[in-house]
């Protein structure tokens, strides 16, 4: 069992978002994973920041998020920014998950967020999974 940590910035301009999430997936998502310190940005400009410096091993993008959704701002990281790490958007309707695969996302959550199926997904991306995840 490792005793590093694992950062996830998770992204959303309303902090409710961000909490359900954070909630959904806990501190450690998985036994055999680190456990999971968490960087809240309510801002794009947070985001990019966090991505470009390299501190984070993970993203979780609300793909709801205003003025700019997760989505579009998905594909811009995996365009700009070499070695990006993961990418996990949340949607709201099932419906968007296409959407999500266009912004070139590694997985799919969708709302209302299960605790099971979102630790899960988020572990598997951060085990490296290959094949893009999308739950709900």
């Amino acid at each position: 069992m490792s005793t590093q940590t694992t950062k996830i910035l998770v992204f959303s301009h309303r902090p409710e978002v961000r909490e359900t999430i954070i909630t959904a997936i806990g501190r450690r998502p998985a036994p055999d994973l680190a456990r999971v310190d968490y960087v809240e940005a309510a801002t794009i400009a947070d985001v990019l920041y966090e991505a470009d410096a390299g501190t984070v091993d993970l993203l979780i993008l609300d793909g709801e998020a205003q003025p700019t959704g997760g989505m579009g701002l998905s594909r811009q990281l995996k365009d700009e920014i070499t070695n990006c790490p993961p990418i996990v958007v949340a949607v709201r309707r099932k419906d968007d998950r296409w959407l999500a695969t266009w912004s070139q996302a590694d997985a799919v959550l969708v709302h209302p967020l299960d605790p099971l199926a979102a630790a899960e997904t988020v572990a598997e991306v951060l085990r490296g999974s290959a094949v893009p995840v999308v739950r709900g």
